[in-house]
């Protein structure tokens, strides 16, 4: 039972943060929703206290240090979960890509999960919470024109991996979730990088990727999902 939880997600305004928002409402919990677009957070905010949800909003910019630091300093809640699903990818081969573009990835897909994880662990190990790393098919394979997101990637699952080794034992649990190419605004982008046609019903829903998370959640504290891989049929 999830009724009652406190559940951080930090992405919530949109794609699979916000589905993971919209489901978990449903389950009475208490959402703390971060995201940069305060009206936008408002808007989510009052469909999920529709469904019985207490929501706390805090539009944050996770890449900056100092306000991320006085957020988590802030927080004084039993932290049932912490969900990680912002990010930022931009396309470009090794010859061509901008270094510039390498280093905002890794700061919003790395470093920031890494600082408020770190922040919050305490909270955490206070609940016997748990961490939900939203990483991607690129975490686990590199393919041409995606290093720099895939590398990112690859380092998520790094701290993930670490993470749960470190807290063994501490009754906090840590999953990483791949998703494929998921209708999101993110994966819009991507296609428009690519020179393709978006077509979001041919891709994964954000629904059904927030539906593995919530899965990972209810499961009791006797077991534990590590490594989920969501992929479309077919």
């Amino acid at each position: 039972m999830l009724k009652g939880t406190h559940i951080l997600v930090t992405g919530a305004s949109s794609g699979i943060g916000r589905a993971v928002t919209l489901l978990l409402a449903h389950e009475e919990v208490n959402l703390h929703l971060v995201g940069r677009d305060a009206e936008t957070l408002s808007e989510l905010a009052r469909q999920a206290r529709s469904w019985g949800a207490q929501t706390q909003l805090y539009p944050l910019d996770l890449l900056g240090e100092d306000a991320l630091r006085a957020f988590a300093e802030s927080f004084t809640a039993p932290l049932g979960a912490l969900i990680h699903s912002a990010g930022v990818v931009t396309l470009g081969t090794l010859k061509d890509a901008q270094i510039e573009d390498f280093d905002a990835q890794y700061r919003l897909n790395v470093r920031a999960p890494y600082l408020l994880t770190q922040l919050l662990l305490g909270r955490l190990e206070q609940a016997q919470g748990q961490v939900v790393f939203i990483n991607s098919g690129a975490g686990l394979n590199a393919h041409a024109g995606w290093g720099q997101y895939a590398a990112t990637k690859h380092a998520l699952r790094a701290v993930a991996d670490s993470l749960r080794a470190e807290v063994a034992g501490s009754g906090v649990r840590v999953v990483s979730v791949y998703p494929g190419r998921t209708a999101t605004p993110m994966q819009r982008s991507v296609h428009e990088q690519e020179g393709r046609a978006y077509e979001p019903n041919a891709l994964i829903q954000p629904a059904d990727v927030a539906a593995v998370v919530k899965g990972a959640l209810e499961l009791p504290p006797t077991a534990s999902v590590t490594d989920v891989t969501v992929r479309p049929p077919g």
